[in-house]
Parts: C-alpha cells; sequence; structure tokens
C-alpha cells in the first residue's frame, strides 16, 4: 500500500431517476432531451405515461444533466416501482416519480416504498409532489413516513401549467422534474451545501395555485415546500425542507451535503477491503477522509473557523477494538458542522474487508 494519502473524489450528487409508468425494462441512461425526444419518437414507450416527459422537459429546462429512465409496466403497480428501485445505478442521488398519484390509489404506499429506499441507500434524496387535488399540509400524515424516511424525502406544492412538450396545448403537470434540474442547477452553480431556494423556475407558464403567505405558513409547518408566483420576477422554489419535523435533518441542504459526504467517502476508501486491517490502514484512511474534509470546509460546505471546528474523524483503535487480521470491517466514524450554530453531526461508514 502506498504511503501517500489517497485522494477522494467528490460523489455526483444531481444525478437524477425518473421512474414512470413505461414499459419494464433497464434503466437507461440520457444526457439531453434531444436523446430523450428521439429515442422515443417524441413518444413511443412513454404513451401510457401521462407526466414523464413533462417531467424530464422540466428537468433539462432547468439545469438537470444527465439522468436515468426507468419503467414500471403499464399498469404502475407498486411491484413494478420496487423491480425499478432494485435496478438503480449506484451514481444515482435523485429519486423523481412524475406518475406517482396515477398508480391506482397505491401513490402513498408507493412514495413511501421510495423514501424507505432512500433512507436504506443514505446516498439519495425522494423527491416527491402533493397529488393534484391533495390537502398539501395533509400530505406528511398521508405518506405514514417513519423518522428515518422522513429526512430522505423532500415534497412540493404546487402542480405548474405548461405548455405541452411536442407544442400541445397547455396542459398542468407535477413539479418534481422542474424542481429535480433546480436542484441540479444549484448543485452546479452554488454546491450541494447551498439550500435550492429563492430560485427561479424556468419552463412552466404559471402555477396552478398562487400562495398567499397566510396558505404557505401551514405548508412550511407540515415540512411541505412551496412553489410560489410573484409580480415582475416570476416562479420560485421556495422552500428547502425534508419533512423530517425537526432537528438539523429538517434542512435539505444539510442531509444531501450527508448524503454527499457519504456517497463520496464510501466510495473513496472502498480500496481498503484488499488492504491488511492494520493501524497503518487506520492512519492512511484517516488522513485521506481529512484531506477530503478540509477541502469541503475551504470549499464553504462545513462550518467553523478551523478544520477542527468544522469536523472531525475518528478511524483508530477506539472504533475498531481487536484490530488486526481478525477484524473482518472498518468503521469511519466522522462528525462535521454543516449549519450554524456549528453542532456536530455524526455519520458512520463501514468497509467490509475480504477475508485477510
Amino acid at each position: 500500500m502506498s504511503s501517500g494519502v489517497r485522494r477522494l473524489a467528490g460523489a455526483a450528487t444531481s444525478i437524477a431517476v425518473f421512474i414512470g409508468h413505461i414499459e419494464a425494462e433497464p434503466p437507461r441512461r440520457i444526457r439531453s432531451w434531444k436523446e430523450f425526444s428521439e429515442g422515443t419518437g417524441g413518444s413511443g414507450s412513454t404513451a401510457v405515461s401521462p407526466y414523464l416527459a413533462d417531467a424530464l422537459h422540466g428537468w433539462f429546462a432547468n439545469g438537470g444533466g444527465a439522468c436515468w429512465i426507468a419503467g414500471t409496466g403499464e399498469g404502475g403497480p407498486i411491484e413494478g416501482y420496487q423491480a425499478a428501485l432494485e435496478e438503480l445505478d449506484a451514481e444515482v442521488a435523485i429519486v423523481v416519480t412524475p406518475d406517482l398519484w396515477e398508480a391506482e390509489g397505491d401513490g402513498a404506499v408507493i412514495a413511501k416504498m421510495v423514501a424507505r429506499h432512500c433512507a436504506d441507500a443514505r446516498t439519495r434524496m425522494a423527491l416527491l409532489h402533493t397529488a393534484e387535488e391533495a390537502e398539501p399540509a395533509e400530505v406528511p400524515a398521508l405518506l405514514g413516513l417513519d423518522e428515518e424516511e422522513a429526512q430522505f424525502t423532500a415534497v412540493y406544492y404546487p402542480w405548474l401549467k405548461v405548455s405541452g412538450v411536442d407544442g400541445g396545448e397547455e396542459k398542468v403537470v407535477p413539479p418534481s422534474g422542474h424542481v429535480a434540474g433546480v436542484w441540479a442547477q444549484s448543485d452546479a452553480t452554488r454546491g450541494v451545501h447551498k439550500a435550492p431556494a429563492n430560485t427561479d423556475v424556468r419552463g412552466a407558464l404559471s402555477l396552478q395555485h398562487n400562495l398567499t403567505d397566510a396558505e404557505q405558513d401551514p405548508l412550511s409547518e407540515a415540512g411541505v415546500n412551496s412553489l410560489r408566483s410573484f409580480p415582475d420576477r416570476g416562479l420560485f422554489v421556495w422552500g428547502a425542507r425534508t419533512l423530517a419535523p425537526e432537528g438539523d435533518w429538517k434542512y435539505l441542504n444539510v442531509r444531501r451535503l450527508a448524503n454527499f459526504l457519504r456517497a463520496s467517502i464510501a466510495d473513496g476508501t472502498r480500496w481498503t477491503v484488499f488492504e491488511p486491517n492494520d493501524e497503518k490502514l487506520k492512519a492512511a484512511v484517516k488522513a485521506s477522509v481529512t484531506s477530503f474534509l478540509k477541502d469541503q470546509w475551504r470549499q464553504g460546505a462545513l462550518v467553523g473557523k478551523t478544520p477542527s471546528e468544522a469536523f472531525c474523524v475518528v478511524c483508530d483503535e477506539s472504533n475498531n477494538p481487536g484490530g488486526g487480521a481478525a477484524a473482518g470491517t472498518l468503521v469511519i466514524d466522522v462528525y462535521f458542522a454543516a449549519i450554524r450554530p456549528a453542532e456536530f453531526l455524526h455519520m458512520q461508514i463501514t468497509q467490509q474487508l475480504a477475508d485477510q
């Protein structure tokens, strides 16, 4: 093993998958609206999906880049969504379900399934929207998410009025595809540690419902993110919350930053699995992770006047007792400050080592 510090690369934060009611086939990666529209002939297998094309159009219009498309089968059954989730590529960080509420009354069940998938992955976010006619403040209770699932889920309201992607008549569509593009654009220009809010929405004519401040307040209390329209300013994403009711994880940028750090560190330390599990390995891992987090601190992602105020990495005998060839895992504990007041949040990354 080299004695030098191995540099960790930052994981992708804004690769989305769009799961829609199209033919069930392996997820495919596309890089542009042109590639999608030419690949489906403008409609093709998306004919059974009411909103997939609109969501993708909104994604690319708002700054989204390469993404994935996955199908559930024509009826959009629960089993179809489950199968699609199981086949996702490792780079996917955002899960969008444009046809969620078209699933024959199973929308809330599917939403919870997607949220649980993201919570288990710990590197993905479920980007959902309310049902078109739902009382938006009641949506969190409708979904029935547990505390962990809520941390990995963001919901947006209201729906958007857009022009048909094929030049057709105006229609009302879910906002999730457009918002996903806003996330991607914010990540590229400001960083994943910045809240993707107070950002204009492109590719939409207007909102289905123009919220007032009084109407927005109960939505914010429920954790539902609003889209707002202001005279002479256009349409804006106006909220950046998860459905977590309290604590630091209620802030979308904090949750997504943690996802990014976990994915980057987990992938960047995968080389350890075939190395001798000794003190040299632990020291090398700590040095590599420390170097990576120091770079994040310099870029403003972590809060603190000094690196020691911004983060702490533990990978030694204290969290890897026993050590040596008998230990089958390598544990890395990371403590980091994401917002002020700068209290440390904790994550633990475990690498399963090969037999020594």
